[in-house]
């Protein structure tokens, strides 16, 4: 299973923050840091802090930091909510690309299904504290933005 960018984006940003400690980065600071556009990182801020995960204060000594929630919340909640529960493949087809001829009596989509909520059930119980314990914690500090 592949992870989207902005899944894999959200953890980075929910786990930089999370040993950020007193400092307060901003969005754009997260984006050059983890050298990701601007805009894409400013959108899933935006539906973290919706999540209730950070919080996000502007202006003069504003920035980002994680919340109590943010800490301990599910790895395997988070991948869900990004990712969405649809199947890993699309039997039913679009308007651009007919439905799978073998939707009627197809094994492999209830298979691929299990396998999707087996891999979410092995990050359910990892948190975004644990995920962020030495040797990670220091190494995430450690990243800055890239020189101007």
């Amino acid at each position: 299973m592949r992870l989207l960018r902005s899944t894999d984006l959200a953890l980075r940003v929910l786990m930089r923050l999370a040993v950020a400690g007193d400092s307060s980065p901003t969005t754009r600071e997260v984006a050059e840091a983890m050298d990701v556009p601007y805009t894409h990182a400013a959108k899933v801020v935006a539906e973290l802090q919706h999540m209730g995960l950070l919080t996000a204060r502007r202006g003069r000594g504003g920035g980002l930091s994680v919340t109590e929630e943010g800490r301990a919340a599910s790895v395997g909640a988070l991948v869900r909510a990004f990712e969405g529960d649809g199947d890993v493949v699309d039997c039913e087809g679009t308007a651009t690309s007919p439905a799978c001829p073998l939707s009627s009596a197809c094994r492999l989509r209830g298979a691929l299904r299990r396998a999707q909520e087996a891999f979410f059930a092995t990050l359910d119980p990892v948190t975004v504290a644990d995920i962020v314990t030495d040797p990670t914690g220091p190494l995430l500090l450690g990243l800055s933005p890239k020189p101007s």
